[in-house]
């Protein structure tokens, strides 16, 4: 299914492949999800990251998935049981996660590859995940060796929390926080 969504379009998915256990780890090393709090996870293509959250303590009822593919909505919705699946646009964060979540997300965590995107797109990105979770910034897995976003420019702290040569292509993840 990921090779298919790739061949389909391949602007849209971040890699040929899924991610890596190592690269998981990372990830799930980085999410905070304090008891009332939620992960979000945009862009969660076949759902690697997904388990390996769940697989690393986050409550199935604790994460929330944003995907637009509806074949992968479908898959998600199959192979993760008890987390809420949303199918849409990231950039319509606003509308998509519901108000109970507002104030309570503890990680974003961004696989959709925004390095592809002009810098206005990026921007509604970056702005759409500020506005249901003020100030607090997201993680970003990317295959890029520097910072995937044009940090200053976006008016964001850029750190890159992780490096994983081994994983194919290799990732790194990075901490994106806005400069207040």
């Amino acid at each position: 299914m990921f090779f298919r969504r790739w061949l389909a379009n391949p602007l849209q998915m971040g890699s040929v492949v899924p991610s890596s256990a190592t690269l998981c780890r990372h990830i799930v090393g980085q999410a905070r999800c304090h008891p009332n709090e939620v992960v979000v996870e945009l862009g969660a293509g076949t759902g690697v990251i997904s388990r390996a959250l769940l697989a690393g303590g986050v409550p199935p009822e604790r994460l929330v998935v944003v995907e637009i593919v509806p074949d992968m909505v479908d898959h998600l919705r199959r192979v993760l049981p008890n987390v809420l699946v949303i199918e849409g646009d990231a950039r319509k964060l606003p509308d998509l996660i519901p108000d109970r979540y507002r104030g309570h997300i503890g990680t974003i965590v961004c696989g959709i590859p925004l390095v592809l995107l002009p810098r206005a797109e990026q921007r509604r990105f970056i702005d759409a995940i500020d506005a249901v979770a003020p100030g607090q910034g997201f993680l970003h897995f990317s295959y890029c060796v520097t910072s995937p976003l044009p940090a200053r420019h976006h008016r964001l702290r850029a750190k890159r929390e992780a490096w994983t040569p081994l994983n194919f292509p290799p990732a790194s993840v990075w901490r994106y926080t806005p400069m207040r």
